[in-house]
């Protein structure tokens, strides 16, 4: 087996130093790359491409990829170097992900988008294309986006309850179809057994999550931990009493709204108005 460089910041061809890892995990594993798209969720030529150098991926595979060969935190040490910033990735939010993988019951409120869980392609295309994103990087972060989503598939998915603000449901796409498309998966969504949607709609009065994502996540040893962004930070919050403060918070927001069916109701309104016909 060859012998592994040292991962350190003066790594002279970082980039490379990444690929060579990831060619030589897959190796000992195993496993192919159509069997590794299989195990992970995403297209095996987006695991070509980052092997072969032409793609660095992105935090969400990376991380993915870092749990399923058993090396916690070596990749995305490494696809740090190779991005040259590693400002691009918050600690914090690695970690979240980490732990989102492992929950056994979700629950979010969501102020203007649609929860990333459940977001489509079209939808995380232009939210990200109006954050820089072009090309093909563009291509790899809208598929480790639409990974994250199978989080809630499959017979054991976890539960997953989420609070839209009525915000999320009135800042539209630029492509009236790709909006009807967004709407018809959040309703969609909502059918299943694991998802539980409720809308809270304008006019419901001031409260403590009015400008801030929260996310919370349960784990198999019984803590729940949460994860809260506004539009310049995000924080993990780990400690018990903050948790249980923020998640009373939640349970008021969660009275205010609209049960299921009367959410269901709302969005169905919402999907009426948006034009059948492709705009000109």
């Amino acid at each position: 087996m060859p012998q592994r460089r040292v991962v350190t910041g003066r790594s002279q061809e970082p980039r490379q130093r990444f690929a060579e890892e990831l060619r030589l995990l897959r190796a000992e594993r195993g496993v192919s790359l159509k069997g590794l798209a299989e195990e992970l969720g995403w297209d095996a030529s987006n695991f070509g491409k980052m092997e072969s150098g032409r793609s660095l991926g992105s935090p969400e595979i990376v991380e993915a990829l870092d749990q399923f060969y058993g090396t916690p935190g070596l990749l995305l040490a490494l696809w740090e170097l190779a991005v040259g910033d590693p400002s691009q990735f918050k600690e914090q939010y690695r970690r979240y992900m980490v732990l989102e993988a492992e929950a056994v019951s979700l629950w979010q409120y969501s102020v203007s988008r649609p929860p990333g869980l459940l977001q489509t392609a079209g939808y995380v295309r232009e939210a990200l294309a109006a954050g820089g994103l072009t090309g093909e990087e563009l291509d790899q972060q809208v598929d480790a986006r639409i990974g994250r989503g199978t989080v809630l598939e499959g017979v054991d998915a976890p539960p997953f309850r989420v609070i839209l603000f009525e915000a999320a449901l009135r800042n539209s796409l630029r492509d009236p179809q790709d909006w009807r498309v967004q709407l018809e998966y959040l309703l969609e969504a909502a059918e299943r057994p694991n998802v539980t949607l409720h809308v809270l709609p304008f006019g419901t009065g001031l409260h403590g999550l009015d400008s801030t994502d929260t996310m919370f996540l349960r784990l198999l040893d019984g803590r729940t931990v949460a994860y809260a962004e506004n539009d310049v930070r995000g924080e993990l919050i780990e400690e018990t009493s903050k948790v249980e403060r923020l998640h009373r918070t939640y349970d008021d927001v969660r009275d205010r709204a609209l049960t299921p069916a009367e959410s269901r109701t709302f969005i169905l309104r919402v999907l009426e108005e948006v034009p059948c016909e492709p705009s000109t």
